[in-house]
């Protein structure tokens, strides 16, 4: 768990995404919480993640997402050394993928 972002704040944020029911839910609160460029730049990264467990290049991946390759890069380093999130989140994705 990363310290540096663990506080009660935080932790109330991700109980309320916890607590959202539906893909709709998600849509109404986050374009609440976030701005449009926000949930953009969020979408884009697990975008970018997927293409990359599934072996895919920066070059393919800057095509299809737009992405930069900083973006990339720092996604790449989060799969590889990071807290093991994207992974979980893609697992769960694929797993469920019929629903």
């Amino acid at each position: 768990m990363n310290s540096k972002i663990k506080d009660e704040i935080t932790d109330n944020l991700f109980k309320a995404i916890l607590l959202l029911k539906n893909v709709d839910e998600c849509y109404d609160f986050f374009e609440d919480i976030c701005t449009v460029s926000e949930i953009k730049a969020l979408a884009q990264r697990l975008e970018v993640a997927k293409m990359l467990s599934e072996g895919k290049t920066y070059i393919d991946i800057c095509e299809k997402t737009g992405a930069s390759t900083a973006t990339i890069s720092r996604v790449n380093r989060c799969l590889n050394y990071g807290a093991d999130g994207y992974k979980v989140v893609l697992n769960r994705l694929e797993e469920n993928k019929d629903i």
